[in-house]
């Protein structure tokens, strides 16, 4: 690869614009002998005029060199060995330069699978071959804390000049290596707004499938990322144009194939990712348990009448049984937690509850933890649907919510009189039975 640096005076990267402790760490790198470069996706967006989310270091140091540096440093990664430096909350990932397989010595450690992932990959290497290993060339930048410099080893500042995504080296090979790479192409195109290189985008239906091998746990991490980064609209969108939405969520294929927005399932769909962009983007906290009840939802629904017809199961039963079906089912392809299949379960089964309000049920709903999640999904149901009772219990759960105790007292019994319910009476108690 041919090496281009562009001297400090020709960027825009300022280091008032890079994060404290990277800095601190870049320079104790570089005082101790080291080779130290900021790297990957913090250059890019510093170039792009972003601010990154993290701050990523490449060194010729070892995992081992860079811990005897560092006290607040701790080894992690099987696959690849990394260094985090942690600084209270914020971490400093410190990578050791990767080389080539083919140069992997009795130090290194390398194993791929017969498909020919990379299932092993701790083969240390220089600067260029390291720049070679990276997955796009707008994440080849090096910023140079020796001279302030930054080296472009793949044509990455022409790239990101065209708002171009492009692979370095051959994409069936790199897309092999890593499945995840195609993914993270769909990630990066959208949150950048750049377009995908014809020759890395195009044999991406052919590989998608690959995505069947990853880890389940991997990928719940990875639609961590897609979804919850505030583009998940977006992203959705062209995780199904490229046909990789399929491998995490294999059942929604049938339901999605032919793509029609107008449908109230995918309208539903995409409001739920748009209100969760909308939070995501004013700092409010999201959670992965409502992303993947929406999600999901519409499969839920499907299920339940299959069973109410198939069993001639009540709708409680039902329901439960399509809920552990459908968790199942999907956790073999993206593997949800516990914690939040709890959660999903739970904004599920106040979709039903929320709409049985009598007596002191509405108090208890209200009460329940999970009440405001359930009450946004119940709002986004009915603008999808355009379902008057579903719009008419929302209003009232709304109206519920401004009110004081007395007013939802009031509430409760203009809702009783208006259905015709009456107070329950106790019934009379039978006598007891006496000895004859």
């Amino acid at each position: 690869m041919e090496q281009q640096v562009i001297p400090r005076a020709e960027h825009n990267i300022s280091r008032q614009d890079i994060s404290e402790n990277a800095l601190k760490v870049l320079y104790r790198l570089h005082k101790s002998g080291y080779n130290a470069y900021l790297v990957g996706g913090g250059v890019r967006d510093l170039l792009l005029g972003k601010q990154p989310k993290d701050f990523d270091i490449a060194t010729n140091a070892t995992p081992e060199q860079i811990k005897a540096l560092f006290r607040n440093c701790r080894l992690v990664g099987r696959r690849f060995r990394l260094a985090h430096i942690l600084f209270g909350r914020e971490i400093i990932e410190v990578a050791t330069f990767r080389g080539h397989h083919d140069s992997a010595n009795a130090n290194t450690e390398s194993k791929r699978s017969e498909e020919g992932m990379l299932l092993r990959d701790n083969v240390y290497g220089s600067i260029d071959e390291d720049a070679e290993r990276r997955d796009f060339t707008v994440n080849a930048l090096y910023y140079n804390i020796a001279d302030f410099s930054v080296v472009d080893f793949a044509g990455g500042i022409n790239d990101i000049a065209e708002r171009r995504l492009q692979l370095i080296g051959d994409p069936e090979t790199r897309y092999r290596e890593d499945p995840v790479r195609m993914l993270r192409a769909v990630r990066f195109a959208v949150k950048l707004d750049f377009s995908i290189a014809p020759e890395s985008c195009d044999p991406i239906a052919q590989y998608g499938p690959l995505l069947k091998d990853i880890p389940a746990a991997r990928l719940f991490e990875e639609c961590l990322k897609l979804f919850l980064g505030g583009d998940g609209k977006s992203t959705f969108k062209m995780l199904a144009d490229t046909q990789l939405l399929y491998p995490l969520f294999p059942l929604l294929k049938p339901l999605l194939q032919q793509w029609d927005e107008d449908a109230p399932e995918l309208r539903f769909m995409l409001m739920a990712l748009a209100s969760t962009d909308k939070r995501v983007r004013g700092d409010q906290k999201v959670t992965p348990a409502f992303v993947f009840a929406a999600l999901l939802w519409p499969l839920l629904e499907i299920k339940k009448d299959e069973l109410l017809i198939e069993l001639s199961l009540g709708e409680h039963d039902a329901s439960a049984m399509a809920m552990n079906w459908l968790l199942d089912q999907q956790c073999k392809s993206v593997a949800i937690p516990k914690r939040f299949t709890t959660g999903i379960r739970e904004i599920w089964q106040l979709q039903a509850r929320l709409d049985r309000r009598f007596g002191k049920r509405a108090f208890q709903t209200f009460g329940h933890p999970r009440f405001r999640a359930a009450f946004d999904f119940l709002e986004l149901r009915a603008k999808a649907t355009q379902d008057k009772h579903l719009s008419e219990l929302a209003q009232w759960w709304q109206q519920w919510q401004r009110s004081n105790e007395q007013g939802r007292n009031t509430m409760v019994r203009e809702l009783n009189k208006n259905s015709g319910r009456s107070k329950s009476r106790r019934r009379p108690r039978k006598p007891k039975k006496t000895d004859s």
